[in-house]
């Protein structure tokens, strides 16, 4: 009799119709770059005061679900990632869609961020508690070393040498430093300015660090006829709903190991997607049998992150629901809608409520069917970008970057924080220094200090307590054993060039 009841629930012609047009809606938001996921649901949520329990967590459900694939579609077609996740493969859809497949790029992205959520939905369903207990397992310590194994992976998504990888690293953490200390209370690098005491925004700093810079670069070529930058060709619909599916079924196994591993990820308390995309991405460069081809315009990376990516929208739903702990900023915002219609989350809401909870999950499953359908609506209407003439679509590019940006915080400053870092990411790319690890410090900078700072305080001072724990222990050691490899590397690249001028100079 339940199921019959989570059935009928499923197929009332409300919650599908507020699946279907919050699955758009999410398409839509999430393309314009620097309007974020987040964004969507948060302005979605006024609309969830007079929806029931089930429809109204099914429409934010259906929001972040297609928000977190449309971040793809500014990265392919502008290369200005809607997303933190988005980044870590941007540069190689948008090498796709400069190729004359801006279309293979965005189904290969959607697709496999379908088969990401439902696997994620069906790990979310029959394994949510044992889930949950494997987040409680993630102490500061466990957090510290995964957020500084994410902060790895910058090494293996940049082309560039390890040296220039590193620098653009450290730009990033310095930038996430900005702010209020979080142990000792103290600002810093704030300038006496208030606006800074909360640190720098990491929409602000994403919209600035690539729509800014690729606004610069574009206004540069454009005034050299000899690089002037052409209306790419594009692929008819059919040819590329078939290449992303030939795509996909080629690199099934990716989608097998990145999914599981997004909802592991997506599980644990403030790692959500973002994490899962470029620990997945670097995962599946290492595994590789082309790692070359990587930020080159390789499908098989857009295949893990997008899955990934996914996988753990569902994951972070886990410790939201059992213990009332939100995996990410769109669970903290649905834990309040959830509380509002008298549902508390705790361990014993699938007593509670087992039903409702279970229709959420199919609506969660729903949702991922609907967005084939929404999300490729929105590549249509997206790719259509392309047609206009460049010295039309950047100013209007810049237009929607500077108001994304503004809504952030409601406040001009954050366009000054755009502009000024734009400004020094176009002075990066002019020194050779690879964007992306930037992005990945000033996301997981907060993480790492936080965590770090927690653990020095419960052990005073004391590092080794870092290690005491298993899966800390494990986590420590795989990082540090990068660390070791990546310094290696720096050392022999710096060198190798001065051992051979000096076996030059034995022979002349």
């Amino acid at each position: 009799m339940e199921l019959m009841n989570i059935l009928r629930g499923l197929t009332d012609p409300t919650l599908l119709a507020t699946i279907a047009v919050c699955t758009l809606y999410g398409a839509l938001v999430g393309a314009l770059p620097g309007l974020s996921a987040t964004m969507a649901v948060a302005l979605l949520v006024p609309f969830t005061f007079y929806m029931d329990p089930v429809t109204a967590v099914a429409a934010i459900v259906a929001t972040t679900t297609t928000g977190i694939f449309a971040g793809d579609i500014s990265g392919a077609l502008l290369r200005i990632p809607g997303t933190p996740a988005s980044a870590a493969y941007v540069a190689d859809s948008a090498t796709i869609a400069e190729r004359g497949q801006p279309r293979t790029a965005l189904f290969v992205s959607l697709f496999a961020g379908v088969c990401g959520g439902i696997i994620g939905v069906g790990a979310l369903a029959l394994a949510a508690p044992l889930l949950a207990d494997f987040s409680k397992n993630f102490s500061s310590d466990e957090m510290f070393w995964l957020a500084a194994l994410g902060l790895s992976c910058a090494v293996f998504v940049a082309d560039a040498p390890p040296a220039k990888t590193f620098a653009s690293l450290f730009i990033g953490l310095a930038v996430a430093c900005v702010g209020i200390d979080i142990a000792v209370g103290e600002p810093r690098y704030t300038f006496g300015l208030y606006d800074l005491f909360d640190g720098v925004e990491f929409i602000s700093a994403m919209i600035g660090f690539f729509a800014l810079t690729e606004l610069f670069k574009a206004a540069v070529m454009q005034r050299d006829p000899a690089t002037r930058i052409q209306t790419p060709k594009m692929e008819p619909l059919g040819e590329a709903i078939g290449n992303a599916l030939r795509e996909i079924q080629a690199r099934w196994k990716n989608i097998a190991r990145s999914g599981p591993m997004g909802v592991l990820i997506g599980v644990l308390p403030g790692a959500g997607a973002d994490v899962a995309a470029w620990i997945a991405y670097a995962v599946s460069r290492k595994f590789s049998r082309t790692p070359e081809k990587y930020g080159h315009g390789h499908a098989e990376g857009l295949v893990d992150g997008g899955a990934a990516n996914n996988a753990a929208v569902s994951g972070a739903w886990t410790p939201a629901l059992v213990f009332g702990i939100p995996g990410d900023s769109v669970t903290a915002i649905a834990i309040g809608v959830l509380m509002m219609k008298g549902l508390n989350p705790g361990p014993d809401i699938f007593e509670r409520s087992g039903e409702i909870v279970y229709t959420l999950f199919g609506a969660f499953l729903m949702a991922n069917i609907f967005m084939i359908l929404t999300g490729g609506i929105a590549i249509l209407l997206a790719s259509q970008l392309l047609r206009m003439p460049k010295h039309m679509l950047m100013p209007l590019v810049l237009a929607l970057s500077l108001i994304g940006g503004f809504a952030v915080l409601n406040s001009v400053f954050s366009i000054w924080i755009i502009l000024v870092l734009g400004f020094l990411g176009y002075a990066m790319i002019l020194g050779g220094l690879p964007i992306a690890p930037a992005i990945l410090g000033v996301v997981l900078g907060p993480v790492v200090e936080q965590n770090f700072m927690t653990s020095m305080i419960k052990s005073q001072g004391a590092l080794m307590p870092l290690f005491d724990r298993n899966i800390s222990m494990v986590l420590g050691g795989a990082t540090i054993l990068i660390w070791s490899i990546c310094l290696y590397r720096a050392i022999y690249t710096i060198l190798k060039p001065n051992e051979i001028n000096d076996a030059k100079d034995d022979i002349s």
